[in-house]
């Protein structure tokens, strides 16, 4: 039996004999016998590989401590990493939060000017509407609604060969009197006698008693101011070689386009004419062509349209050319005499056309200091009207 011990040293040991225990360098193995030596040399080799062991299980200890060191050197660095990826993130919080407060303070402040914006817009919008209305009002007073008459043309002779035609333009001078007029407000009426002495008597008295079926109502009686009207006068030449052009297209130079339209409008077989001078703003698109005779601007107004070849066909607006000046301006306003506004009418709940007539009952009869009416109008209130006069009757119109 052969044991072996870590430290070089052994001991063997059989039934016949025991040797003591030795250095393993130190020892003879010629002082063994064959069956000794064979048990020695394998206990040699059983220490050897145990060596071997013992070295490869050192390595590998030595092996698991560094990694085990790396290993706990990386977990440091992870938790310091961590700890400083936490300490971060709550910068980027408290970062975050103070950018939130920031916003949110910004965002009142822009809702607070958004208010105000708001109520500004809400207060011109309503600025706007009554300027708007005020317009309405203003065109409605000064629109001016007139056919033109037709004029009669008498035939007196023809040219004869040589003889130049007149090139002269055609003049006309036209009047325009705006009727006067007044705004009818609801609640009130307007009545016009036939004599100025009825309306002198109901403008003396303070109120006048009106008795409309069972209720009676104190009417009062204003004088009545027409707001101011105008007068003027249209003078207004319109050229026998000219005409205004419009919507030329953009593809040309201005100096190119200027030449096609001379070529253009130069030709007999569209109805065109020798040109003599030609007017074009490539901005606006518009000009003006003036031919050498006359007859081709009038053939070519009642046209309207005329093509034109610009690098393509394109059709342009054909316009008359005239001028025209306003002369003689007159703003005036006046009072009718005939007439009487009456004021503090109340809403009974009768229709118009009934408490129109018991108005015209009233101041129809001589005991009402009244007399013969010519035209009346009443409106109930929330309506309003305008009503236009002339110089000798007055008529109301909604």
């Amino acid at each position: 039996m052969i044991a072996v011990r870590s430290g070089a040293s052994f001991c063997i040991k059989n039934k016949k004999s025991a040797i003591a225990m030795a250095s393993l360098e130190d020892f003879d193995i010629g002082l063994l016998s064959p069956e000794e030596q064979k048990q020695f040399t394998e206990a040699r080799e059983e220490l050897e590989k145990w060596k071997r062991k013992v070295e490869n299980a050192e390595t590998e200890k030595s092996r698991l401590i560094l990694e085990k060191l790396e290993t706990e050197e990386t977990k440091k660095q992870a938790q310091k990493e961590t700890m400083d990826l936490l300490a971060q993130q709550q910068k980027n919080a408290e970062a975050a939060s103070r950018m939130r407060k920031v916003l949110e303070g910004d965002i009142m402040e822009f809702e607070k000017c958004n208010q105000a914006l708001m109520e500004k817009l809400k207060e011109y919008e309503g600025m706007l509407k009554n300027k708007q209305a005020e317009c309405d009002a203003l065109q409605q007073k000064f629109k001016i609604h007139t056919d033109i008459p037709e004029k009669k043309v008498i035939f007196t002779k023809a040219l004869k060969e040589g003889e130049e035609e007149d090139c002269k333009d055609i003049v006309s001078v036209f009047t325009i009197t705006q009727m006067p007029s007044f705004n009818l407000k609801g609640g009130h009426a307007l009545i016009t006698f036939e004599e100025e002495k009825v309306a002198e008597k109901i403008l003396k008295l303070a109120k006048c008693s009106v008795v409309c079926d069972s209720t009676k109502m104190d009417v009062k009686p204003y004088c009545l101011t027409l707001d101011p009207s105008v007068k003027f006068e249209v003078h207004m030449n319109v050229s026998k070689r000219k005409i205004r052009f419009s919507n030329t297209p953009p593809y040309l130079s201005e100096e190119s386009m200027r030449d096609r339209l001379e070529i253009g409008f130069s030709k007999p077989s569209q109805g065109g004419g020798e040109v003599e001078k030609v007017a074009y703003n490539k901005d606006t698109g518009v000009g003006e062509i003036t031919f050498l005779n006359t007859g081709v601007a009038e053939r070519l107004t009642l046209r309207k349209k005329y093509c034109i070849d610009a690098s393509r066909e394109a059709d342009v607006n054909i316009h008359p050319y005239f001028e025209f000046q306003l002369k003689k301006f007159q703003t005036f306003c006046g009072a009718s005499r005939r007439s009487v506004l009456l004021g503090g009418i109340q809403d009974t709940g009768e229709e118009e056309e009934d408490m129109q007539d018991q108005l015209e009952i009233h101041f129809q009869k001589p005991s009402n200091h009244g007399g013969e009416v010519e035209s009346i109008r009443y409106l109930s209130r929330g309506r309003s009207a305008v009503a236009y006069f002339n110089e000798d009757t007055a008529e109301a119109e909604a």
